[in-house]
């Protein structure tokens, strides 16, 4: 009988990898060393359960695991995982680290949550619906943190606006100042854009593995791919282009209008949203 322990301590690599990749997307964009730091042990205990899983089904099997599609899926997720943290510790290359374990998570992913010829038919069912389950957590996760941050920018708009008209009220005193309603909006994107990556992802291996003939023109596909791009826009604008002020605030407020419109129209076009 398949092991139902043996799947939640894959589900919690899963876990604990997209919180890798979320910390290490952070410093990224941050240069946040504290944010790498943790990162890097998350990354640690995963390549530890990795390779105790690993070496376990060699000493079970007698063999190097690598001769079917799932064994050979995990061996490569461990390699990334394996050269990411070399890489990591000796040479400091942190980008590379960062979008490596991008495709090491996408791998590990497809590895948990594909059926296989191990697992039965009603466990293959019950995993795929708990990626469903992840998948819609995580994205309305991200729509939250977007939605905050959409109101932040209105209320940074409307303290522009009341400072350029000299409106010196209880009003303005009970809103923030503008650097603080900036940065909020962009520390709020900044953990939104990841997560709905990571969203995207699980998701796009659920109707991978769910949705015969999937059209991935479909509304709902394009209009998800649509805003983590303007996000991410947003945030390439913010860091790169060092857009501010009253500039960055309305493109934060034209993301959201993209959102909205994913969530409400183009979710009652897709074909099996």
């Amino acid at each position: 009988m398949f092991d139902w322990n043996i799947i939640r301590l894959n589900e919690l690599m899963i876990v604990l990898y997209a919180l890798s990749v979320f910390l290490y997307f952070i410093d990224f964009l941050h240069h946040n060393r504290k944010a790498n730091k943790i990162a890097f042990w998350l990354l640690s205990i995963v390549w530890v359960l990795q390779s105790f899983f690993l070496f376990s089904q060699m000493a079970q099997t007698g063999r190097f695991p690598v001769l079917n599609i799932a064994e050979g899926l995990y061996f490569y997720a461990w390699v990334l995982v394996t050269l990411s943290l070399v890489i990591n510790r000796l040479l400091r290359v942190d980008f590379i680290v960062f979008f490596t374990n991008v495709i090491g998570f996408i791998i590990m992913a497809i590895r948990t949550f594909a059926p296989s010829e191990a697992v039965s038919t009603e466990v293959s069912s019950r995993l795929i619906s708990e990626l469903l389950l992840i998948h819609i957590t995580m994205a309305i996760l991200s729509y939250g943190a977007f939605s905050l941050s959409f109101v932040f920018s209105i209320l940074y708009l409307i303290q522009h606006n009341l400072l350029k008209k000299k409106k010196w009220g209880k009003r303005l005193h009970r809103i923030q100042d503008l650097a603080k309603l900036d940065y909020m909006t962009y520390v709020l994107n900044m953990i939104g854009v990841p997560i709905l990556l990571l969203a995207l992802i699980l998701g796009m291996i659920w109707a991978y593995l769910k949705v015969p003939n999937l059209n991935w023109y479909d509304a709902k596909v394009i209009g998800s791919f649509s805003v983590l791009g303007i996000y991410s826009f947003y945030l390439y604008a913010r860091v790169v282009k060092e857009w501010q002020w009253k500039r960055i605030a309305f493109l934060n407020v034209a993301s959201f209008l993209v959102l909205l419109v994913n969530f409400f129209l183009f979710g009652s076009l897709s074909n099996f949203h």
